[in-house]
């Protein structure tokens, strides 16, 4: 976790603190006692309108970061096809495009990767795509032998060009406003309702909420966390492209 993530949660920890001992100034425990097993009933319920979104949204979340993942690993997969279909083609334009993919590649590490953190992307990159198949296309089978590899090398360009889309399409994603403000007011709620209840001791009532609330604030950070998948302590690396610059021999 960041700077910030610690900073939000020992914030939330002070207002807690604060507001409760204001509650129990103000309310004195020998009046909110009687009232202990209806307050736990209605808690129970409340506890599960927060956990349920909650969950919901860490499961989805896990699953988006997951399919990111797995889409750079696909996108370097045809990236890796172009070039090694590159290598059986005639030079000059064999050449040209195994360097074309060696710049897709460093460009999407050094250039556009720190770029998606902020949803953004790099116009080279993009550039880069077309001009590989543009190459392609210029291309001109002579022989069956020659046909099929142009045929090959067109669909891992296609193939690579629509998983860069998907990409580019995930980077645009994000957590929805409606599940934030579901997920702050459910939790709200959750963390207020402990000060209904009425304890004789005050540490103990104390202890019990900021341990509730830290818990809560913990895992609404780590949904932020995991809200976007090119971001945060969990974010997705360009672990893909790396292991194709680093596994390739020397371009012609």
């Amino acid at each position: 976790m960041t700077a910030k993530d610690y900073g939000i949660i020992v914030a939330v920890l002070l207002l807690t603190f604060v507001a409760l001992r204001l509650t129990q100034r103000l309310i004195p425990h020998h009046r909110r006692e009687p009232h202990n097993d209806v307050a736990g009933f209605i808690f129970a319920t409340v506890s599960v309108v927060f956990a349920v979104p909650l969950a919901f949204v860490v499961v989805a979340l896990w699953t988006n970061n997951d399919t990111a993942k797995q889409t750079t690993f696909k996108e370097a997969n045809e990236l890796a096809g172009v070039y090694w279909i590159a290598r059986q083609m005639p030079l000059p334009l064999g050449s040209q495009v195994e360097h074309q993919t060696l710049e897709y590649a460093k460009t999407v590490v050094d250039q556009e990767w720190p770029l998606l953190a902020k949803h953004e992307t790099s116009p080279q990159a993009t550039a880069l795509v077309y001009q590989m198949r543009d190459s392609m296309f210029a291309f001109k089978p002579r022989n069956t032998a020659e046909q099929v590899e142009y045929d090959h090398a067109l669909t891992h360009v296609e193939a690579l060009a629509g998983e860069r889309r998907q990409r580019l399409n995930q980077a645009e994603e994000s957590l929805p406003k409606l599940l934030w403000a579901i997920l702050i007011g459910s939790a709200l709620i959750t963390i207020v309702f402990t000060f209904l209840f009425g304890l004789s001791s005050s540490f103990a009532h104390t202890l019990m909420v900021l341990t509730l609330a830290g818990l809560v604030v913990v895992s609404l950070v780590a949904v932020r966390e995991m809200s976007y998948p090119y971001a945060g302590t969990m974010k997705v690396h360009p672990t893909a492209f790396e292991v194709f610059l680093a596994r390739l021999p020397v371009p012609r």
